[in-house]
């Protein structure tokens, strides 16, 4: 069954070179609005890979996201900003691309089409039944994912998918698929735009949401976070001192003690009482 790749149609905007920069701005900026409503009109979906994600990682299980290009750096950044946000393990959200590390930074030619490759990079890390991996694809179509998942499906892992076509092939070999349709881009086939900013929306969401049913946000405070730089010190002095009302430098006495905000808070309420 065919399906209409909205991310390949033509833009509706015509002799790019002969705008001026305010001109391009203003119309880059008039489609980029279109992106988070198109994402609300998702969250259904959204919210129904959440619910299968906290469930296997209370369970000690990880996740995954894997995708070729663009969107396979869109999972890797998510990933790897999980551990220093919410002081998890590097482990637990992991971030795969079509071609490998050297794929973040120079594109590898032909990586994304072979279908078998995504599970042989899983394997590598034993994936296994307690995991959740989810595809990244604007188009829907990439080889690379939808192999992925194909496999992951017959090995009985939760598997769900982000893409911006509707009734796309990946969306149909996910169990739980999200499509956020924001329509032909600025400059025609660029997903790295529109359907670029709607996944990190949604990565956004996803691992945000996760994190915090997880119990790795308090009140609205990142109160796990890696303490590695000097900005991140005093973000977790000023947490302690709202917490527990203590002055800056006690505050910094505990936090350089414990090594963490959530430690040095349990630790001198449990001495107060």
């Amino acid at each position: 069954m065919s399906f209409t790749r909205t991310t390949e149609q033509s833009s509706k905007y015509e002799h790019l070179e002969k705008m001026s920069v305010q001109e391009l701005l203003s119309n880059i900026n008039n489609e980029d609005k279109l992106v988070p409503l198109a994402v609300e009109k998702a969250l259904p979906q959204i919210e129904a890979l959440i619910s299968q994600i906290v469930a296997k990682m209370k369970n000690g299980g990880r996740l995954f996201y894997i995708g070729a290009g663009t969107s396979g750096r869109l999972g890797i950044v998510d990933a790897s900003e999980c551990p220093p946000t919410f002081g998890v393990p590097f482990d637990m959200v992991i971030g795969i691309i079509a071609g490998g590390d050297t794929a973040i930074r120079k594109a590898v030619e032909f990586a994304e089409d072979d279908k078998n490759q995504a599970w042989i990079d899983l394997q590598e890390w034993n994936i296994n039944e307690n995991d959740v991996v989810i595809g990244i694809a604007a188009s829907g179509t990439t080889p690379y994912v939808i192999g992925g998942l194909e496999k992951c499906n017959e090995n009985n892992i939760i598997t769900g998918s982000i893409s911006c076509n509707a009734g796309s092939p990946l969306s149909k070999t996910a169990k739980f698929p999200i499509e956020v349709i924001v329509g032909p881009e600025f400059v025609t086939g660029s997903s790295r735009m529109k359907a670029g900013t709607a996944q990190k929306l949604v990565l956004n969401m996803i691992s945000t949401a996760t994190m915090i049913q997880l119990g790795r946000v308090k009140g609205n405070k990142m109160v796990d976070m890696q303490l590695s730089n000097v900005k991140l010190i005093d973000r977790g002095v000023r947490m302690i001192m709202d917490e527990i009302n203590v002055t800056y430098e006690l505050g910094e006495e505990l936090l350089k003690k414990h090594g963490s905000v959530r430690k040095a808070v349990d630790y001198f309420n449990g001495n107060r009482q």
